[in-house]
C-alpha cells in the first residue's frame, strides 16, 4: 500500500492540544467516537493484554463536579509552575501557553466529551519496568485516538491534572481501585481550519547515537 506521506505527515506534526478552538456548543456523535476508539485500540499494548477501559463523559452534572477538580489543580499548579524568577518576563510563546491553559481550566467543564483513558493495574511501589509497561500499555492507544478524532475535525488536550484528585474524582467516575488513569481529554469539533508545526529544539540537537553524548 502506497500511503500519502504528505498527508500522514501534517497530521503527525500538526496534532495540537486544542483548549481555546474547542466548539463548547456542538456535540460529538456517540458513533463518531465509537469509530475512534476501534482505531485507536490498535496500538501496541504489552503482552497484548489490552488491559485498557475508556471512559468517555458527556453528563453535564458529572463534567461540572471533575471540572471544578481540574479548576482547582490548575490554580494550584499554575501559582508555582507560572511564577517567574525576579527580572526575568514570560517568552511570548510561553504567555500564550499559560493563557490556553487557564482558558482551559476555566472552560473544562463545557467541554462536550471528557474522554479517561485507563489501564488495569497500579503503579505504585512498583519497579520502573512495571511502570513504563503500565503506561506503555495505555498512552500510544491514547495518542492514536487523538490523531484519530482530529482526523475527523475533532480536538483534544493532553491533561492530567485532575490526577491531584485522583481518589475524589475516581468516586465521581465510578472507576475500580484497581485502575490507573492516564489522562483526561477534553474533546469537541474545532473551531478554525488550520494547525501550524510547534516550535521545538530540532531533533538532531537531541539525538545521540550508539552511546549516551554521541552525536
Amino acid at each position: 500500500m502506497n500511503f500519502d506521506l504528505a498527508s500522514v505527515d501534517y497530521i503527525l506534526e500538526t496534532t495540537r492540544s486544542v483548549r481555546k478552538r474547542l466548539d463548547l456548543t456542538r456535540a460529538v456523535p456517540r458513533d463518531v467516537v465509537e469509530r475512534c476508539l476501534e482505531i485507536a485500540i490498535q496500538a501496541p499494548t504489552g503482552s497484548n493484554q489490552q488491559g485498557w477501559k475508556w471512559l468517555i463523559v458527556s453528563d453535564a452534572d458529572v463534567k461540572a463536579q471533575i471540572g471544578e477538580y481540574y479548576k482547582r489543580s490548575w490554580y494550584e499548579y499554575a501559582g508555582i509552575a507560572t511564577r517567574s524568577a525576579p527580572g526575568d518576563e514570560p517568552s511570548a510563546q510561553m504567555k500564550r501557553v499559560i493563557s490556553s491553559a487557564r482558558y482551559l481550566a476555566d472552560h473544562m467543564h463545557e467541554a462536550p466529551l471528557m474522554i479517561f483513558p485507563c489501564v488495569r493495574g497500579r503503579a505504585r511501589d512498583a519497579s520502573p519496568g512495571a511502570n513504563a509497561g503500565l503506561y506503555g500499555s495505555i498512552i500510544p492507544a491514547a495518542w492514536s485516538l487523538m490523531l484519530a478524532l482530529r482526523a475527523r475535525g475533532i480536538g483534544a488536550a493532553w491533561t492530567t491534572l485532575h490526577l491531584s484528585y485522583e481518589q475524589e474524582c475516581n468516586d465521581i467516575l465510578g472507576i475500580p481501585a484497581d485502575y490507573t488513569t492516564a489522562a483526561l481529554l477534553p474533546a469537541g469539533y474545532f473551531t478554525g481550519e488550520t494547525f501550524r508545526k510547534a516550535d521545538r529544539v530540532p531533533a538532531a540537537q537531541l539525538t545521540y547515537w550508539e552511546s549516551w553524548g554521541e552525536s
